[in-house]
């Protein structure tokens, strides 16, 4: 509800008075806006059809039920935490073999990502994004797959969005999914979100993973997103996307990286 002020009452008053040769404009006095929360809390639960981090499958190519929470502080700072069903680790025993006198390959279901940092503001048209991720594979033994490191892994990571587009740097603090020897890899991707309007999105990504001492692990990934917002917090998106290695095998055979579409629904509430 908005009340008029003494002085605008005072003006409506005189233009009556005045007749219709003259017209005195009237501005309502807007209602005060509701301060900024100090904080907000979101949650969000997902599946998609496949479950792909940087193009390769986790999931061996089945479905993956997703879901995360997020805090996020009006100063800029933000935590998390993410989950889904994946199978990689449960496929690399199976393809590469465990070592002598092992008995368990840690073949965890699920992944746990923890991870907070700060975002901010440069210019209208510029921000960043500094922060620390931690990818957890609970109880997993990795490291007794032939040849491989404890699959948990940390890293930070820096971005950079100009208007539509964002480029980001991630850097690995500890070995990098289960690779030996394999601290400071990084993965460097460039990415764009373009909104197409009635609740339509496209996003192209491009990405390039190095992996430290292990060179013929490298490879390049990209994927083209179409989203659709229907309201009322659910979300459903079609994506395009594959990489340029041949490398990484599910237990079956099938390449992990290969070009595919992917389907997905997300609810944020």
């Amino acid at each position: 509800m908005t009340f008029k002020t003494a002085s605008a009452l005072t003006l409506a008053a005189l233009a009556m008075l005045a007749g219709p040769g003259i017209a005195l404009a009237q501005t309502a006095t807007p209602a005060a806006a509701a301060p900024a929360p100090d904080y907000t809390l979101a949650y969000n639960i997902g599946v998609v059809s496949d479950y792909r981090f940087r193009g390769l499958s986790q999931s061996g190519k089945d479905p993956a039920l997703q879901g995360g929470l997020d805090f996020t502080a009006r100063n800029g700072f933000y935590l998390g935490a993410w989950g889904s069903t994946i199978h990689w680790t449960q496929d690399d025993a199976r393809v590469y073999g465990l070592n002598p006198g092992a008995t368990d390959s840690g073949s965890n279901h699920v992944e746990v990502d923890l991870y907070g940092g700060y975002r901010g503001t440069i210019s209208p048209d510029l921000s960043y994004e500094v922060g620390l991720l931690e990818y957890w594979y609970p109880r997993n033994e990795y490291q007794n797959i032939v040849g491989s490191a404890n699959a948990n892994t940390l890293e930070v990571h820096g971005a950079l969005t100009y208007k539509a587009f964002t480029i980001k740097y991630s850097s690995s603090l500890t070995n990098t999914f289960g690779f030996v020897d394999s601290k400071n890899s990084g993965y460097l991707e460039l990415a764009a979100t373009f909104d197409l309007g009635n609740g339509f999105s496209l996003t192209p990504h491009v990405g390039h993973q190095t992996i430290r001492n292990t060179p013929a692990s490298d490879y390049t990934d990209y994927s083209l997103a179409l989203g659709k917002d229907l309201g009322h917090g659910l979300s459903v998106s079609a994506t395009l996307v594959g990489t340029s290695t041949h490398a990484y095998l599910t237990s079956s055979g099938a390449n992990k990286g290969g070009t595919g579409v992917v389907l997905g629904a997300l609810y944020t509430f």
